[in-house]
């Protein structure tokens, strides 16, 4: 994605000036003045950023065309600067400064593309293809279960009490119980929005207020980013695709497949959130 490479020599390294792309979820912190960021995790095809700000995203992750493309990403062409955990980085102006690398972002795209219309009947057809998903972190466990148990009857008490049990549940960057909760939110926002199901919109908010209220205290600083984006709508191409095969704009089990193959469980753990989130808004979507 990266436009022309240039280099210019200072007093102590040379500088690698490049171009690239960034989610628009990162563009508040792009585009506010510089500010110091330290460098969180570092990763063959990532390098994750926690920034001094009180916006969030509050991690932006720099990655190559290779990573996953999280909603929190600013994606450049072309190998990463090898940069040690606890460097020094600075992020704004809409310049990302890490190591010898200046990138310097110049286009944009949008992590949370709306829908469309979605007739129920597709709902109901997607319902029973996702299934339970292979291998998720969470298989059996009695929170999950009265989410979705809470979720589909529309029982608020219920489906916050369960969400609050499984912030940060589970080992990991993003652990087990955040990606469920991310894959629900993103569901919950899109389709029912796409099928004009407004109590699970409605549902989606209060979820959203309830996971991200001190999720920076509760989960990882990675996740807890994640799950600010996921309460926005925001998510990578693997969950959108997934929301877009339910809705009949593309093929749904090769997306599904796609989001399986995710981490060791998150993509696992992001189906099982998107299937309770189908199943509540076919629920709470009112009489057929």
């Amino acid at each position: 994605m990266g436009g022309q490479v240039t280099v210019s020599t200072h007093a102590r390294r040379t500088r690698i000036h490049v171009t690239g792309a960034a989610s628009t979820a990162v563009r508040p912190v792009l585009e506010a003045p510089r500010r110091p960021a330290r460098v969180l995790a570092v990763f063959p095809s990532g390098v994750y950023l926690q920034v001094r700000t009180e916006l969030e995203p509050s991690v932006i992750a720099v990655i190559t065309g290779t990573a996953t493309r999280l909603p929190n990403s600013v994606l450049l062409a072309g190998p990463l600067p090898g940069v040690t955990v606890g460097e020094d980085a600075s992020v704004g102006e809409r310049t990302v400064e890490l190591g010898p690398l200046s990138l310097g972002v110049r286009r944009w795209w949008d992590p949370a593309p709306p829908l469309g219309q979605v007739e129920r009947a597709r709902l109901e057809d997607a319902a029973t293809r996702l299934g339970d998903p292979p291998r998720p972190g969470l298989a059996g466990n009695a929170d999950v279960e009265l989410l979705a148990v809470s979720c589909a009857k529309g029982w608020l008490l219920g489906a916050v009490t369960a969400a609050e049990q499984l912030v940060g549940l589970g080992p990991g960057l993003t652990p087990s119980g955040d990606d469920v909760l991310a894959g629900l939110l993103v569901t919950l926002r899109h389709l029912g929005a796409a099928a004009g199901a407004e109590r699970a919109v409605w549902l989606a908010g209060w979820l959203a207020a309830t996971v991200t209220y001190d999720a920076g205290s509760r989960t990882t600083p990675i996740s807890a980013t994640l799950l600010h984006c996921a309460a926005r709508g925001e998510a990578s191409p693997e969950v959108i695709a997934v929301l877009r095969g339910i809705a009949g704009r593309q093929a749904l089990e090769p997306a599904l497949r796609r989001l399986h193959r995710l981490g060791h469980t998150s993509g696992a753990d992001l189906a099982q959130g998107i299937a309770i989130g189908v199943d509540a808004v076919l629920a709470l979507g009112g009489p057929r």
